[in-house]
């Protein structure tokens, strides 16, 4: 069971660009909240587990703003690469807090970890032709629209999860069968090459690889984020219960922070693609280029029923997520 969920939680949709970075784990210092740690005086260490993509550009600016030692944190920033190592961590304890989109987390509920999200942490930009992701063709393909993907061969970075999800709803909504789509799995940073060797026939792709993708001759048929919900929240920041319910003031200074390093990283595009070329191995001319994410405080749970619908209608969940159970 335990293998079971850990292997679901891989991470999915702005997770699978981990391979921008390192990868591997890594840490100021290690350990969950504890108070004067590191010669921080009175500050409390706070361990938080991220992944090194361009959506968790917000924890470090915020950061480097002191927006958590404002609040009297010292955060321990640890990277990993996904989600199969960032849940378990937080439900172990080695994280107090930890990124990782939606359906994830959605999942780990449903299985019966008993998770919940403190603060909002990525969310589609609302518009087509202009988004973080999409379904990705090569030149002269016939595929035009979502449903023309039926029956094709069509790559997610991880199945059952953000992906997938999203884009049988993309292809049930334009008319065509989600259940005929042979979805396989291609880390995002692969996908251009599967799409130009055509070892698939279509490619679900995140920036910046979305763009290089596109650069190469390919079409964009469908924005399946902006399909589910323009105010489609995609990944938040999370902790156990447990930790909200025994270190209520701990969870409160942090959410505090994190939200105003939401609004702060929405304010100032360029310091995002400045401080992105510090943890991630993204070039200048990638970043100048890729669109950007977009960060809200607030989660919207009409989109976020519309998302555990979905994943529940295409048996990614056994039952629909409760919004006030998951979100703050």
């Amino acid at each position: 069971m335990k293998s079971r969920i850990i292997t679901v939680l891989a991470a999915a949709s702005v997770l699978a660009l981990s391979a921008c970075g390192s990868g591997s784990p890594s840490s100021t210092g290690g350990g969950s909240a504890s108070a004067g740690a590191s010669g921080g005086g009175d500050l409390t260490k706070v361990s938080v587990g991220v992944i090194p993509i361009v959506d968790c550009a917000p924890i470090y600016l915020g950061n480097k703003q002191g927006f958590f030692k404002d609040e009297g944190l010292q955060l321990d920033i640890q990277t990993a690469s996904g989600g199969a190592a960032i849940v378990p961590g937080v439900v172990s304890g080695s994280f107090d807090f930890a990124f990782s989109n939606l359906i994830s987390v959605m999942v780990a509920k449903d299985k019966g970890l008993d998770l919940k999200f403190v603060a909002n942490g990525a969310s589609t930009t609302g518009e087509e032709g202009k988004d973080v992701g999409g379904v990705v063709v090569p030149a002269g393909s016939s595929i035009k629209s979502a449903k023309d993907l039926a029956g094709k061969t069509v790559s997610v970075n991880n199945l059952s999860n953000i992906g997938d999800t999203t884009i049988k709803h993309a292809i049930e909504k334009d008319g065509g069968d989600p259940s005929t789509v042979k979805f396989v799995e291609v880390a995002f940073p692969d996908a251009p090459a599967a799409l130009a060797n055509k070892q698939v026939d279509a490619a679900w792709i995140l920036e910046p690889f979305m763009s290089k993708a596109v650069g190469a001759g390919g079409t964009v048929v469908d924005w399946n984020f902006v399909d589910m919900s323009p105010k489609l929240d995609i990944a938040g920041y999370f902790t156990k219960s447990d930790t909200i319910k025994n270190k209520p003031e701990l969870t409160q200074k942090f959410t505090r922070a994190m939200n105003k390093s939401l609004e702060y990283a929405q304010a100032h595009p360029q310091e995002v693609r400045d401080i992105v070329g510090t943890y991630t191995k993204i070039d200048e001319a990638a970043r100048s280029k890729m669109t950007l994410t977009h960060w809200t405080v607030d989660f919207n749970k009409d989109a976020f029923k519309t998302l555990g619908d979905a994943a529940t209608k295409y048996g990614t969940l056994s039952k629909a997520p409760n919004a006030g159970d998951l979100l703050p």
